[in-house]
């Protein structure tokens, strides 16, 4: 038999309670902003879903590109690894742009178990495989986003704040963790990606 657990702000006491979690502490405030971001409305333009499965992520996934459409998943893989945490990286050759009319970004969200925030923005977007080594030797074949228009961006986004820009001034990039996935069409990725599920 299957548990089902709630997934709802408004449940939050309930699920604190159930995994043992106290009012205030770090895993109670990660899971609150968690609910909270999954449960505030979309940008203009933008498509939501917070995927508590990997069957729910693809069906959303498949919502977004049709039925009968074929993607793969895309993600930054390490191809060798020191065990160093932090460490500057360089760009080792030109980015390869991964030709995607549609993408769907699915970045892990803090819960007791997996949860994906997925979404799918209108504007042009590019992604690329960038090539990197770090100061330890570590090599990294590091997917990247490129926004093309942020000017839908709420001021508060954490872009704006970072980078020292308005909304709609300038375009944001920025690297996608190992645990992040990218979907892409398949008839558009390139076979040579490094990670494809």
């Amino acid at each position: 038999m299957q548990i089902q657990f709630p997934f709802s702000y408004e449940k939050l006491p309930y699920l604190l309670q159930f995994f043992s979690f106290s009012n205030g502490s770090p895993q109670a405030r990660a899971m609150e902003n968690t609910l909270r971001e999954c449960e505030t409305k979309p940008i203009k333009g933008e498509v939501k879903f917070c995927a508590t499965s990997l069957e729910s992520m693809l069906d959303f996934v498949r919502g977004v590109f049709g039925l009968e459409s074929q993607f793969k998943a895309v993600s930054t893989t390490y191809l060798t690894q020191s065990g160093v945490l932090f460490q500057n990286y360089t760009i080792r050759a030109a980015p390869r742009e991964v030709p995607a009319p549609k993408m769907v970004a699915c970045h892990t969200m803090p819960y007791p178990y997996a949860v994906f925030y997925c979404h799918r923005q209108e504007t042009e977007n590019k992604v690329f495989v960038v090539s990197l080594i770090g100061d330890n030797g570590d090599t990294v074949e590091a997917l990247a986003v490129c926004h093309l228009d942020t000017s839908q961006w709420g001021r508060n986004h954490v872009s704006f704040k970072v980078l020292g820009i308005e909304p709609g001034s300038s375009n944001v990039c920025h690297f996608f963790p190992e645990d992040n996935l990218v979907y892409v069409p398949v008839h558009t990725a390139s076979n040579n990606l490094i990670n494809v599920m």
